[in-house]
């Protein structure tokens, strides 16, 4: 499925991809986990107990602000998202990089995207989310963090389903579990996020 366009480059309209993710059943004890998850309510601060972590953090904001400077021209709304970003992949316990090319793939980056079957915001995170283990406000889903911690809560969850399978995880994200696709454009995006040297 393709979300509303985004604008690539030299201006040129291009569609950004949303799968139609599907609602599956929850037990009753993974809901509450995956709700307790959502609700935490924290600043989109991480703290850094070693002065290397914060230096390396330091490192990496300045490098990916560089990077999403032609996305987010407005300086503020680039550190905002990025600092966002950054505390809840470190929650969820997934890596930036991935978290970046899925949404490049997803929204381009668009805070307000909306897919051709209703998936929301940057990591197009669909409504039925918001019932099921958020306070049932899909307008919400359009709030920075808010769209950042469910998104990173239902691949963190998608991946402990798949047992670490990050490729089944991925289809199973876009609603395209067992196809390539998806998977290969996320993790081509991925490689444009990561810092020189990783891999």
């Amino acid at each position: 499925m393709l979300a509303a366009g985004a604008l690539g480059a030299g201006g040129v309209l291009r569609p950004a991809h949303a799968g139609a993710q599907l609602e599956e059943p929850l037990a009753d004890s993974v809901r509450s986990a995956l709700n307790a998850a959502v609700s935490e309510r924290a600043p989109p601060k991480w703290r850094h107990d070693r002065i290397e972590d914060r230096l390396a953090y330091l490192n990496w904001l300045g490098e990916m602000g560089e990077r999403l400077r032609r996305r987010k021209p407005e300086r503020q709304t680039r550190i905002e998202f990025l600092e966002t970003l950054w505390y809840e992949c470190k929650r969820a316990g997934l890596e930036p990089a991935l978290v970046l090319g899925l949404i490049q793939v997803e929204s381009g980056f668009r805070k307000y995207a909306i897919s051709s079957v209703g998936a929301r915001g940057y990591m197009q995170v669909m409504p039925f989310w918001a019932r099921l283990i958020g306070n049932g406000q899909v307008a919400k889903l359009f709030h920075l963090q808010t769209n950042l911690r469910f998104g990173c809560v239902i691949l963190r969850h998608y991946l402990d389903l798949e047992r670490g399978n990050l490729f089944m995880a991925l289809g199973r994200y876009n609603g395209s579990r067992g196809k390539a696709e998806y998977p290969n454009l996320v993790m081509g995006a991925r490689r444009q996020w990561l810092m020189p040297g990783q891999t």
